[in-house]
């Protein structure tokens, strides 16, 4: 156990033939304790000091600790986020490339559809055009018979009745 300065001021010398000179001593001593006095209070000063010290630099290591929890975190939940995005990213090419898929059907099929329609038309467009030719011809042929000079003989004939029943 260090000494304490009251342990250096109570301290008796005895005393021998010729000895030390007693004020000199009882001087020495009293620097001395005031030294060691003004040591310990240093010591304890730095002492608390270094305390001081040890609980901000626990307290730095807390918040060093944290950040790089929170820096792991961080990296850890952008993996995920690029990740995800990378899913949706692939879920919506998918998507995409079905509903392409399917709009290029439909069309085909429109296109299909249509091009059945136009030869239909075009079925129908001939037997429509064979009829009124057919027609045209029949009427053709009934102008330049003779039943309709005839016919035209009888229209005249009942003019010129009604005339007569006239007059």
């Amino acid at each position: 156990m260090p000494l304490t300065p009251l342990d250096i001021h109570n301290k008796e010398f005895s005393k021998g033939f010729r000895g030390y000179d007693e004020d000199e001593v009882n001087e020495f001593l009293d620097q001395i304790i005031k030294d060691y006095e003004m040591i310990l209070r240093e010591k304890k000063e730095m002492e608390e000091k270094l305390e001081g010290l040890q609980d901000r630099l626990g307290h730095f290591t807390n918040i060093e600790d944290t950040l790089n929890k929170s820096i792991v975190i961080a990296q850890e939940a952008g993996e995920e986020v690029k990740r995800n995005a990378q899913k949706e990213a692939k879920l919506i090419l998918k998507e995409a490339e079905k509903n392409a898929d399917r709009i290029v059907n439909e069309a085909l099929s429109k296109a299909r559809k249509i091009a059945l329609d136009i030869e239909d038309l075009k079925k129908q467009s001939k037997v429509i055009r064979t009829r009124f030719r057919m027609l045209i011809e029949a009427q053709l042929d009934m102008l330049k018979t003779d039943d309709w000079d005839q016919l035209m003989q009888y229209e005249i004939d009942a003019t010129d009745l009604e005339l007569s029943r006239e007059k």
